[in-house]
Formats: structure tokens, C-alpha cells, sequence
């Protein structure tokens, strides 16, 4: 809440009930502890008695206040109110925003999973350093100390942003205006910092379509995995980069959503992993959508479903289902499938979202439109399908030029003339 400044009200006569007459002025101030404002009404005095005629000095007194008088009372008043050293008495402080997120705002407007995040930024990183931090101090500048003194504490500046975009609408849920009182842009990041950042981007890992396939394999040979789970899970895996479904909206899908005479995906709904997998919406309205598996990829993933659905699954069923036939989770498959297969190939460690970036990153290479690319994958922008484009591995661009100009290599003959030899592949 910011101070009300430039106030320029002008001075009034007002009247009492016994006919006097009087200077008054009115004007706003800030409550202590509340967001609105209250107008004031500051008395200047009696109005004082002039040499003119008698009944235009009926209620004036001989030792009141000139109008110039008044004026200059009113200044006075004013100069504290509008100089920068006033200082608001007490206002809104980010304890009071907490509250009215926690008990008006999040029950209404998020979901479980991102209550659950924000509720944890809150608890760990927020509450002990603002609590009684009035709003109008949260600008730029403290915030930008809040933030190096999370630096140093060893977070990221990646989850640094997470937390101050949890602050952001704390604030700004709270405020009158629905506005946080600062900007992430205004965040003060060192360049070399930033430039780590653009670097940790684009190398971000994803998996191919060949990877998944050996994964698949390495879950198959696993001894701690019965077969029903073998099968769960590889049939998973290869949904996952043949399709680039969310983990949550594989989790979600039911026997219904698989059209095979058309070789499609129907995502309508998705599991809530930070509510024990709770069947609900989808993260977006972009996320409602309809997947064609029509490469080759997406015909082998879909035969490995059908084959994997009973024939008998009612309509409604889940196909990815817990033994109590409720949905599963992604930790669980993490550590009983994913994560041995891949310390079984020596790769590094990471989750179904890899396979989501490798999906994105096959179907750019195939050449498909970005437009097709964002609706298939279920980005709300533009910026986010380009955000998954990761780097691409060497045997990726060398299979990105041999499709393009074919296998090709020059020979150095002894009279220094180059011949071009074609490759059958």
C-alpha cells in the first residue's frame, strides 16, 4: 500500500448547529492495519469577524481565522502528510497477505499440487523473512537481498524466481489492485549467472526413441519386478516418447481415451502427483487435446498398448492402475522401473519428462509444423515449445544431415583430386 501524496484539498466554511461558522478541510490518511483509506476532516478553527455589514457576520467570532489565516494552517498540516518523511503508521503486512491466501484465495482458485509447491515456498523460504514486513516495503530492492541471501544459501536462481513468483501472488491477491509490488525482471542476476542458466537450458536431457526402447529392455530383464509391472511399466515408457504426454496425463488416461482405428489419444483429464495421484483437470486449457500417433514411434507405442489393455477393461477403467485399482505414482515408478533401467545403461538419472523433450525434439527434426508441435504436446505459447528444443546429440545431427544430403564421404585421390562416394545405408 503506498502513501497517498500531492493532496491539494481546499478549505471549506462549515456551519455548527448553534450557527457558528468554521475553516475545516478534509483529506485522506491510511489506516493502521487495513488496506482501505479513511477521508479525515481537520477543524482549522472559527472564521473571524469582519468590518462589513452586520449580517454577514452572523456566526464569526472577532478572534477567529482569516481565509489566509486557514490557508496557512492547512500547509502546514499538509507539508508533514505529503513530505517523504512521513512515514504510514502501520499497514498491511505480508503475514496479513498470507492468511487471506491461504483462507480466501487458494481454496477457490489453485489446485491441490500447486497449493501444495507454493504452500512449501511459503513454510521453507517466505514466512520467517516477511512476516511482519509491511507490503509497501516489498520492492525491488528488498527483494533483490532476499534473493542473494537465498543464493548463498546454495538454491538457484531458477528456484529463486519459483519462490518470488509464489510471493508475487501472495501479494498481489491480497492487494486492492490484484498487483505484486515488484518485478522478477527487476532481478538484479550477475551474466555469468545468466549465461550458466541459458547453458543448463540447452543442455537439458532428454531421451530418444532409441533410449526408451533400451530402457524398455533393461525393465523387462529386472528381478525385483514381477511381470504385470514389467509390462505397466515399459507400455509407460514408450507411451511416454511416442506421445510426450505429461507423466500426469498418462497417469489419467482411461481405456476410452485410446482410439486404435484411428491411432489416437484423447487427454481430458490428469493425475494430481501431490495428491496421491487424484484424478482431475488438466494443467491448462492448451493440455485438452487429441494426440496422433501416426509416425512409427506412435504405432509401436499403440500396439504395445492394445496389447497391454485387457480385453475385458471396462470403458472408465484406468489403464495405468495400482493393485487397489486406484492411479499410480510417478515416485513409485521412478524407483522400481525408470531409475534402475537407466543405472543399468549408465545413463544419467532423470525422469519422464526427458522423454517428453525427446519427443518434442523428434518431431522438429521430422519437420513438422511448430503449430502442430505445440497443440500435439499441449503448450499454452509458442515459447514453451521452444523452451523444450534441447541440444542435440552428435549422432542426431549426423542423422539430420543424412536424411537430408545422404551418406556421403569425400575422397583424397593421389593426384589431389576429391570424388564424392555415396554410402548405401
Amino acid at each position: 500500500m503506498s502513501r497517498r501524496t500531492g493532496q491539494k484539498p481546499t478549505v471549506r466554511v462549515g456551519r455548527r448547529k448553534d450557527g457558528t461558522k468554521y475553516f475545516f478541510f478534509q483529506y485522506w490518511i491510511d489506516v493502521p492495519g487495513q488496506e482501505e483509506r479513511q477521508r479525515k476532516t481537520e477543524i482549522l478553527g472559527p472564521v473571524k469577524s469582519l468590518k462589513v455589514k452586520a449580517t454577514e457576520n452572523q456566526g464569526t467570532v472577532p478572534n477567529g481565522l482569516t481565509k489566509s489565516e486557514a490557508e496557512r494552517r492547512k500547509l502546514e498540516i499538509l507539508s508533514e502528510i505529503n513530505s517523504r518523511q512521513y512515514k504510514i503508521p502501520s499497514s498491511f503486512t505480508f503475514t496479513d497477505c498470507v492468511k487471506h491466501y491461504r483462507q480466501v484465495f487458494a481454496p477457490k482458485m489453485l489446485r491441490a499440487s500447486t497449493l501444495n509447491t507454493a504452500d512449501g515456498h511459503l513454510k521453507k523460504h517466505l514466512e520467517d523473512a516477511w512476516k511482519d514486513v509491511p507490503v509497501e516495503y516489498i520492492t525491488i530492492d528488498t527483494v533483490n537481498e532476499f534473493a542473494w541471501k537465498k543464493k548463498k544459501e546454495g538454491l538457484s536462481w531458477v528456484t529463486i524466481k519459483n519462490i518470488l513468483r509464489t510471493m508475487q501472488r501472495v501479494i498481489s491477491c491480497a492487494s486492492k489492485d490484484k498487483k505484486p509490488t515488484f518485478s522478477i525482471n527487476g532481478l538484479t542476476i550477475p551474466e555469468k549467472d545468466k549465461l550458466q542458466m541459458r547453458i543448463e537450458k540447452k543442455t537439458k536431457q532428454s531421451f530418444t526413441w532409441e533410449q526408451a526402447e533400451s530402457v524398455v529392455e533393461q525393465i523387462k530383464a529386472l528381478d525385483s519386478l514381477g511381470d504385470a509391472r514389467k509390462q505397466q511399466y515399459s507400455t509407460l515408457v514408450l507411451l511416454a516418447s511416442a506421445s510426450g504426454l505429461r507423466i500426469s496425463e498418462l497417469l489419467a488416461l482411461r481405456v476410452n481415451d485410446f482410439d486404435f482405428s484411428k491411432s489416437t489419444l484423447r487427454v481430458d483429464e490428469s493425475s494430481d502427483q501431490k495428491s496421491g495421484g487424484k484424478i482431475g483437470p488438466c494443467k491448462n486449457a492448451a493440455a485438452y487435446r487429441t494426440v496422433y500417433m501416426l509416425d512409427r514411434e506412435g504405432k509401436r507405442a499403440m500396439a504395445k498398448a492394445k496389447e497391454f489393455i485387457p480385453l475385458n477393461a471396462k470403458a472408465a477403467d484406468l489403464v495405468f492402475r495400482s493393485r487397489r485399482q486406484g492411479p499410480l505414482t510417478e515416485q513409485t515408478i521412478l524407483v522400481q522401473g525408470l531409475y534402475p533401467a537407466l543405472d543399468r545403461l549408465g545413463i544419467e538419472r532423470d525422469g519422464f519428462h526427458a522423454l517428453r523433450y525427446g519427443c518434442n525434439t523428434r518431431w522438429q527434426l521430422a519437420g513438422l509444423a511448430p503449430v502442430v508441435i505445440r497443440q500435439q504436446m499441449g503448450h499454452s505459447s509458442s515459447d514453451m515449445t521452444d523452451h523444450y528444443t534441447s541440444t542435440l546429440s552428435p549422432e542426431q545431427v549426423q542423422a539430420a544431415f543424412e536424411s537430408k544430403f545422404g551418406r556421403k564421404i569425400d575422397v583424397l585421390e593421389n593426384d589431389g583430386k576429391r570424388e564424392t562416394v555415396s554410402i548405401a545405408a
